[in-house]
């Protein structure tokens, strides 16, 4: 009975401690989904991770709290919005277009192809391919969750992009490999593309603060960062 309240008084003193984080992890993801679905809605999900992580959190992995509520918080807020049935048909198949025009211009000139590139294979102007990244831009952060293969042993390209920096709990040669593997990818990106990337995902920026910093508008961040997870999806399927 003793051990069991511990463990009890233990997860109610990370739900409480954490309960901030939640209105963190939430604000970093709202710029990316549809205005349909109400904060509301995504506190509630993200609160219903944190719940689970505090739950199963294992201090002994030699894993910060943080770092497993994120994607605990993450993916409670992924499920949620899958169960509305969030994107179309036919949302998924432009999505699907564009990244395998990107992963054949990758075969076919041996390096990144840039934007005008891709519109022109694409048989379209270059306004109306980067009016295309901000429509599909929201299905970037269901791609970044997505579990990668066998290899990464469930991880998703989201964790790998996070630990990057970071020592790996397993220590795997495999799991060290994968992230080489994401540090080459991202090498290939343009500049701006890579500072997205890095500001976004390492630093933690909002796009609005990225925005302010490239002296971009919010828009056009938002579709550097789709074009950004479009090249490195197709370079890490090919690779």
């Amino acid at each position: 009975m003793y051990q069991q309240t511990t463990a009890y008084d233990r997860r109610d003193g990370l739900i409480e401690d954490h309960l901030h984080f939640v209105e963190f992890v939430v604000h970093r993801m709202r710029p990316q989904i549809p205005g349909f679905v109400s904060l509301d809605e995504l506190k509630s999900a993200a609160m219903q991770g944190l719940m689970e992580a505090a739950g199963r959190f294992d201090p002994d992995k030699g894993v910060l709290f943080k770092t497993f509520a994120e994607t605990r918080i993450r993916g409670a807020v992924l499920d949620e919005i899958r169960k509305m049935d969030w994107f179309s048909r036919s949302m998924r198949e432009k999505h699907s277009r564009v990244h395998s025009e990107i992963k054949r211009l990758e075969q076919k000139l041996g390096r990144d192809p840039c934007e005008e590139e891709i519109a022109q294979s694409l048989e379209m102007s270059l306004e109306q391919y980067q009016g295309l990244l901000s429509e599909i831009g929201h299905l970037g952060i269901v791609s970044l969750h997505e579990v990668m293969d066998a290899v990464s042993g469930g991880a998703s390209f989201m964790d790998q992009l996070r630990d990057a920096r970071g020592v790996s709990p397993e220590d795997e040669l495999d799991k060290k490999e994968l992230v080489r593997e994401i540090a080459d990818a991202i090498e290939c990106l343009s500049e701006k593309e890579r500072l997205v990337v890095s500001l976004f995902y390492y630093e933690e920026f909002t796009q609005k603060e990225i925005a302010s910093v490239l002296v971009l508008s919010e828009g056009r961040i938002s579709q550097l960062h789709s074009q950004a997870l479009l090249k490195l999806k197709a370079y890490m399927r090919e690779n």
